[in-house]
C-alpha cells in the first residue's frame, strides 16, 4: 500500500481484481497514514462483505546512510572514504551510517553494499570506535538515506529496534492480522515477537521475512517458530549471490508446505509496471514460476504503492496466477510430513490429509471445515487441493487472516447446536452463495462433539441437495 493505492475507489477496484492482503510498510509513512489505510480497508470489508487481511511490515534493523550533499556524491573506483557513526552531511570524504556499533562489528576485507548493491566497498581498517576506512570497489552516485547491506558481517543490532517496538504497539492497537518481521536471523527472533504479541492480549500472526544468510542457515528453526514466511528477494539477493536466490525460493516454499505454513514470494515481481501498463515476459515467467513453486501469495511493492497503474498490475498478476492454476498447476503435489504418531497433531493431520484425498477421488467441489484456531485451514491449504477450501469459524480474527492461505475462502458461523445441523447449515450457505450446486460432492470436516470445539476428528462425504 502507498499513495497510489490509498484512495477507497482505487483500493476497492484492486480488491475486486484479486487483492487478498494489504501490506503496510512501516519503513515509510507516518502512523496516522497507516491508520487511515486500515480504516479504508475495514470500511470496504464491512460494506462489500470482503475478507481482506492486513499485514503490518516492520522495518527491522535496516541500516542506512545519512543525508549527503545536494545531488549526491560521486564515488570513484579505487578511492577511499570514511564511514562514521557521527552524524554529518555526507561528502566524498566521509558519510554517516545509522549503525552505531558498525566500527566494532566489521572486519578488514569485509564487503559493504549500498543502494541495493549498486555501490560496493571493501573495509580497509576500523578504529573500533567511530570510523571505518573503506575502498570503493564499484562506485557511482550515492544519494541520501540509501540502504546498506553487510553480507559478511555478524550484525549485533536486535531484530526488533526501538522504532519497531513503537510501530508494533500501533499495529497491535489497530488489531492487524499479520506482523512482518524484517531481517529475521533465528527462530528466537520470532519467539521474542510472539511473546510481545501474546503479552498484549492480541492474536496477530507472524510472518518471518527471510532476507539474510543467517536466516537461510537457521531456516528450519525459523519455519518451526513462525506462522508464515516471506521470501524477501530484494535484500536476500544483495546479501547472498544472486544466482542462489531462485533455488532458495524453491527450497523455502517446499519446506513451508511440508510444515503447513504459508509462503509469500516478494520483490520486483512486476517491477516494470511501475511506469508501463504491460509487464516484461521475464516478469510474467517469474510470477508463474512462483505459483509453480507452491507460493501461497505473490506480492507487489512499488508497483502498487507508487506505480502509475495499480489496478492494471493486480489484474495482470491475477490473470497470470489464474492461468497457471487452471492449466498448468500440478495440483496435489506430494507433501511429506515429519510428524510421527507421537505428535499431538498426528491424528488431525491424518484427517485433513484424508479429506484432500477424498476430495480428489470423488471430484468434490469443496472441502468444508469448521475451525476455531485456524489449524485445519493451514493444514488443508498446504496440500493445494483442486477443490475449493471453505473455512467456517466463529473466531472473527481468522476471517481476514486466513485470506493469506492458498485457496481458502472464509465465512463467519457461530451456531454450534449439533454436528448434523452445522454441516447442513454451512453446505446451504455455500449453495446460496453459488459456490456449490445441487448434486455436487463436498467433504465436510469438524470436531465431535462440536460444542467442545476440539481438534478435527470427523469426515463426512456429502452430496448437496
Amino acid at each position: 500500500m502507498g499513495p497510489a493505492s490509498a484512495k477507497k475507489d482505487v483500493l476497492l477496484a484492486m480488491i475486486r481484481a484479486g487483492v487478498n492482503i494489504c501490506r503496510l510498510n512501516f519503513s515509510h509513512g507516518k502512523a496516522q497514514d497507516h491508520k487511515a489505510v486500515i480504516d479504508t480497508i475495514r470500511e470496504i470489508n464491512e460494506q462489500y462483505k470482503t475478507n481482506v487481511g492486513i499485514l503490518a511490515d516492520l522495518q527491522g534493523p535496516k541500516i542506512r546512510i545519512g543525508l549527503v550533499k545536494d545531488g549526491g556524491i560521486h564515488l570513484v573506483n579505487g578511492t577511499r572514504i570514511n564511514i562514521t557513526t557521527h552524524e554529518c552531511i555526507g561528502s566524498e570524504d566521509g558519510i554517516y551510517i545509522t549503525y552505531e556499533t558498525f566500527p566494532q562489528d566489521v572486519q578488514p576485507d569485509e564487503i559493504i553494499l549500498l543502494d541495493d548493491g549498486k555501490i560496493q566497498m571493501r573495509v580497509i581498517e576500523t578504529n573500533r570506535q567511530d570510523t571505518v576506512v573503506c575502498e570503493v570497489v564499484h562506485g557511482g552516485i550515492l544519494t541520501s538515506r540509501k540502504g546498506v547491506n553487510l553480507p559478511n558481517t555478524k550484525v549485533s543490532i536486535p531484530s526488533l529496534t526501538e522504532e519497531d517496538l513503537e510501530n508494533l504497539k500501533y499495529a497491535l492497537e489497530w488489531d492487524v492480522d499479520w506482523i512482518g518481521l524484517s531481517f529475521v536471523r533465528t527462530g528466537q527472533d520470532i519467539l521474542d515477537l510472539k511473546r510481545i504479541i501474546s503479552e498484549s492480549g492480541k492474536a496477530a500472526k507472524v510472518i518471518a521475512k527471510v532476507e539474510k544468510p543467517e536466516a537461510i542457515d537457521n531456516i528450519d528453526a525459523i519455519i518451526a517458530a513462525t506462522d508464515g514466511v516471506m521470501v524477501a528477494r530484494g535484500d536476500l539477493g544483495v546479501e547472498m549471490p544472486l544466482e542462489e536466490v531462485p533455488l532458495l525460493q524453491k527450497m523455502i516454499a517446499r519446506k513451508c508446505r511440508e510444515a503447513s505454513k504459508p509462503v509469500i514470494v516478494a520483490t520486483q515481481m512486476l517491477e516494470s509496471m511501475i511506469t508501463t501498463p504491460r509487464p516484461t515476459r521475464a516478469e510474467v515467467n517469474d510470477v508463474a514460476n512462483s505459483v509453480l513453486d507452491g507460493a501461497d501469495a505473490v506480492m507487489l511493492s512499488g508497483e502498487t504503492s507508487v506505480g502509475e497503474f495499480p489496478v492494471i498490475v493486480i489484474e495482470t498478476m491475477a490473470k497470470i496466477v489464474r492461468n497457471v492454476e487452471e492449466l498448468g498447476y500440478p495440483f496435489n503435489m506430494d507433501k511429506s510430513s515429519k510428524k510421527g504418531p507421537t505428535s499431538p497433531d498426528y491424528l488431525i493431520d491424518a484427517v485433513c490429509g484424508s479429506a484432500v484425498y477424498l476430495a480428489e477421488h470423488t471430484n468434490a467441489a469443496g472441502i468444508v471445515s469448521m475451525t476455531s484456531s485456524g489449524y485445519t485451514a493451514f493444514e488443508i491449504s498446504s496440500y493445494r487441493p483442486k477443490a475449493g477450501t471453505y473455512i467456517f469459524t466463529a473466531n472473527k480474527h481468522l476471517l481476514n487472516a486466513l485470506s493469506l492461505l492458498w485457496g481458502v475462502k472464509t465465512f463467519y458461523y457461530d451456531k454450534l447446536e449439533s454436528t448434523d445441523q452445522t454441516i447442513s447449515d454451512v453446505n446451504n450457505i455455500l449453495k446460496d452463495a453459488n459456490l456449490v450446486q445441487a448434486g455436487d460432492v463436498v467433504i465436510n470436516t469438524a470436531a465431535i462433539p462440536i460444542r467442545n470445539q476440539g481438534k478435527t476428528n470427523m469426515l463426512k462425504v456429502a452430496i448437496i441437495e
